[in-house]
């Protein structure tokens, strides 16, 4: 009987590295760090199967990543687009990310070459097509994204092998979308939610952020600006890992000028590096 050492190919297609850069770099998101994991895993038997010539129905590659924005959907479409290279499912494993304006027209015969340009694009690897429901727009007769759809589904169902399609946005939108396009809902096979991040969980990720850029904070500035993440979570268009880049750029700026205006002596590398408590503290929230 022909056998096959199923850790020894796991390590050949070198799948384990990109998990594991998956697992280090990107702070929580445990549901779908699971997900992809069990995506990953179903491939690998298939290709496994397909070794020893056994039966395999071709697995669904295209894909429904739902979540708030900025919680990691991008990023782990670039991951997704690794795996599925290391494992022979695409050739080239490229992202090509996009929204609504790059595929719909403004006048009739102007969406067809658009749309098809962009797939041109991403032949061979991902296309990544972010707030995907604005594609869809009925109540405006004279908006041309049906067309980028129809052609979208005719590629999705008939060039499977050379283009994955992941189709992103809010939950309740995309969900919606789905309703209104039975086509492209069942050419989607794997649907992976993105939970918005904890507290702890966006001070990690800022901490994350500090030290790439190498800057610190004070521990005065480690709670004042835990307590400007529970302010901010209240907020409207709250943007996760983004809102929290966002406040870390403004924190900078304020250390910028407190230093340029009060500083009377030479600058010590600690003066550069540090941000304080009150570089946090003059941010709106705390007015």
């Amino acid at each position: 009987m022909a056998r096959v050492n199923l850790r020894q190919e796991y390590q050949n297609t070198q799948i384990q590295n990109v998990l594991d850069v998956l697992n280090s770099e990107l702070i929580g998101l445990k549901p779908v760090k699971a997900r992809i994991e069990e995506i990953a895993a179903l491939l690998l038997i298939d290709k496994l199967r397909k070794d020893l010539n056994l039966s395999s129905s071709n697995p669904g590659l295209h894909m429904s990543f739902t979540g708030s924005p900025g919680t990691g959907k991008t990023a782990v479409a670039l991951k997704m687009a690794d795996i599925l290279y290391k494992l022979g499912y695409i050739k080239k494993g490229h992202l090509v990310t996009v929204t609504r304006d790059d595929l719909v027209g403004q006048y009739i015969g102007h969406t067809a070459p658009k749309t098809k340009e962009v797939l041109k694009k991403a032949m061979g690897g991902i296309l990544f097509i972010d707030e995907a429901y604005y594609l869809y727009k009925p109540d405006n007769e004279r908006d041309y994204g049906a067309e980028a759809i129809e052609i979208l589904l005719q590629v999705m169902e008939n060039q499977r092998d050379d283009l994955v399609v992941i189709l992103a946005g809010y939950s309740e939108k995309m969900d919606t979308f789905y309703e209104s396009n039975p086509g492209l809902s069942s050419r989607i096979a794997n649907h992976v939610n993105f939970p918005d991040y904890t507290v702890d969980e966006l001070f990690q990720i800022a901490k994350m952020m500090l030290d790439e850029q190498q800057y610190t904070l004070t521990s005065d500035g480690e709670e004042a600006f835990i307590e400007y993440i529970k302010r901010r979570k209240e907020q409207p268009l709250f943007a996760n890992a983004r809102s929290i880049r966002n406040a870390l750029d403004r924190s900078r700026m304020r250390q910028a000028s407190r230093i340029f205006y009060t500083s009377q002596s030479d600058l010590t590398k600690y003066d550069l590096v540090t941000i304080q408590a009150e570089d946090i503290k003059k941010s709106t929230l705390f007015s």
